[in-house]
């Protein structure tokens, strides 16, 4: 291996993570494998090449894998995480984890992660605002939780493992890609690595670079940024006192000279705090051991042990391509926005791209769906980029507020919501992530665009299912839940539509009403009724990525148009 090396360099840091310290966190190396390509000596032919093996691109060729379509990814090292610097991400939502259970890994995650719902926030000692998530109708009826901190590194290792499970999907470590040109028939990628230069054609390459990635000015995109001068030191630690299993956040925290201080439990008994420097804050002085030290000891006392397993620091900003899509290149992640971590809404998002896009890019190379459905992926997620980039920035401004009314106002806010409840509502510490909705796809009637939380239902045999089973088994197909008796001629349109068109319907009883279709479950709390945002005697048509396309009422041509255009088809040459 060490005469494979010469001439390639290893993975640079980049975000400041040069100035890292501590015991560090023991990573997975995957060896490095002679791609065909230099074997034969000419350029190799690929449907999908996804570029970066980070959480986005790894959760995009684990679905691909899981809808049967072959792909290639390609990383530039050979680990998962980043070496000295791998904790990063560690809040995952409750719609990452209904995604997670949808590829297989959410139990790996559940025995490895932390679960928790009571967030409490401070300013000083007094505790100004606090809530329960497992109380809200946004995440009550999953079952999934609605948050679980885990170290990222173990969701991108347990990926790998279910990619290699499922096969089909290529992971070539130690492939950096440092060329891109495109045409209208495909993409050409120049790679380098330890063996040697080579060349890959691919129909659809997929950018999941990260915040710095270089396909960017490769393929000319703009990007609409802003830099901040807030800047943090991330401190993963563990020690002798165990705080409860709690988010907890202080906005002024006396330990830290009353800037803004997060505190989360990880997986392995590590707990991620976050404190807030000053804005001309030195990222190498703030990251060093012993600064590190005094800061926990106020926060924790000085009796308390503690070993600090990683340490880091970074500045935010955000960024947001102006489109996610540029000819058979797509964007998603960190490549395609950069947020804020408040709320949760960085590496979360990036899983969400993944989810979108698979289903999509399954659908078309399958033969199920025209080409034209690709394009709903930007309309989409970059609504979505650009929802979680404005509700980040105003929770960066409430924490680091210009002087002027938004510091008037942060002042007022906290200090009235010491002593009167209306005012903790405006509070704000980060909104905490849920499911975006899609107000502007083209591929979603007015009823539609809205997720559907994976709830337990009834089969015929009275055992319990989940919605990601009936997704399962639809098998990259539209799914078509009709609840109560549509009558027999609609029925018999069911048939037809079901023999026709890319779908598998489902009819939802109640709890004594007689099935009228084979293919039938049982939903006697309504929990599947109400996931679908339907009442009564409805339909509702939900995509492989558990969002709902269209709904309605009767089983008409209005229908027959609904699947149209869930698959992209309205207005496209059949």
């Amino acid at each position: 291996m060490d005469e494979l090396r010469t001439g390639y360099a290893d993975t640079s840091f980049s975000n400041g993570y040069e100035f890292t310290q501590g015991t560090g966190y023991q990573l997975p190396e995957y060896p490095f494998e002679t791609p065909a390509e230099l074997k034969d000596g000419r350029p190799g032919e690929h449907r999908i090449a996804i570029v970066g093996g980070g959480l986005a691109g790894l959760t995009l060729a684990c679905a691909l894998a899981r809808y049967g379509v072959q792909a290639v990814l390609l990383d530039e090292d050979n680990t998962v995480g980043v070496k000295g610097a791998s904790s990063r991400g560690i809040c995952y939502t409750q719609k990452s984890l209904e995604i997670f259970h949808r590829l297989g890994i959410y139990e790996r995650i559940a025995r490895k992660g932390i679960q928790w719902s009571v967030g409490r926030t401070f300013a000083g000692h007094d505790e100004v605002y606090s809530f329960d998530l497992r109380q809200q109708s946004a995440y009550n009826l999953s079952t999934q939780p609605p948050f679980i901190n885990i170290q990222q590194f173990y969701i991108e290792g347990y990926l790998v493992e279910r990619i290699r499970e499922l096969g089909g999907v290529e992971l070539r470590w130690q492939n950096r890609v440092t060329g891109f040109e495109q045409d209208a028939a495909g993409a050409t990628l120049s790679v380098s690595t330890p063996a040697g230069d080579y060349k890959l054609r691919a129909e659809h390459v997929i950018d999941a670079t990260g915040s710095r990635s270089p396909f960017r000015q490769w393929a000319g995109a703009s990007v609409t940024a802003r830099k901040g001068d807030d800047r943090w030191c991330i401190a993963d630690v563990r020690f002798s006192k165990h705080p409860p299993v709690e988010r907890h956040t202080w906005i002024e925290a006396p330990f830290n000279e009353n800037r803004a201080v997060w505190q989360h439990l990880m997986g392995d008994e590590v707990w991620r705090i976050d404190y807030q420097m000053a804005p001309n804050a030195d990222p190498e002085e703030v990251s060093r051991e012993e600064v590190v030290r005094e800061r926990l000891r106020r926060q924790f006392g000085k009796d308390c042990e503690v070993e600090i397993v990683w340490v880091g620091p970074y500045a935010y900003r955000s960024e947001c391509i102006d489109a996610m899509r540029h000819g058979r290149l797509f964007f998603m992640g960190d490549a395609a926005k950069v947020v804020s971590p408040f709320g949760a809404r960085g590496g979360n998002t990036g899983v969400a791209d993944a989810d979108n896009l698979a289903w999509k890019l399954a659908a078309v190379l399958q033969g199920r769906a025209p080409a034209s459905l690709l394009d709903s992926f930007h309309e989409e997620r970059h609504e979505a980029a650009q929802q979680n980039v404005l509700v980040t920035n105003r929770t960066a401004r409430f924490l680091r507020p210009a002087d002027g009314i938004e510091k008037v106002f942060r002042t007022a806010a906290v200090g009235l919501a010491r002593q009167y409840p209306f005012a903790r509502q405006l509070v704000n510490t980060g909104r905490m992530a849920i499911a975006n909705p899609y107000t502007r796809s083209s591929v979603c009637e007015k009823g539609g665009g809205q997720s559907v939380q994976n709830v337990s239902f009834l089969w015929p045999d009275g055992s319990r299912g989940v919605v990601n089973d009936l997704l399962q088994w639809a098998d990259g197909r539209l799914l078509l839940l009709v609840f109560g008796d549509p009558g027999r001629a609609g029925l018999a349109r069911l048939r037809d539509l079901v023999q026709a068109a890319p779908l598998r319907c489902v009819q939802v009883l109640g709890p004594n009403d007689r099935p009228g279709a084979l293919e039938h479950v049982r939903d006697p709390e309504g929990h599947l009724q109400g996931a679908c945002h339907v009442f009564g005697h409805a339909w509702a048509l939900v995509r492989p990525d558990s969002y709902v396309a269209a709904t309605g009422e009767s089983v008409d041509a209005g229908l027959v148009q609904a699947v149209a255009r869930a698959m992209g088809a309205h207005g496209a040459d059949q």
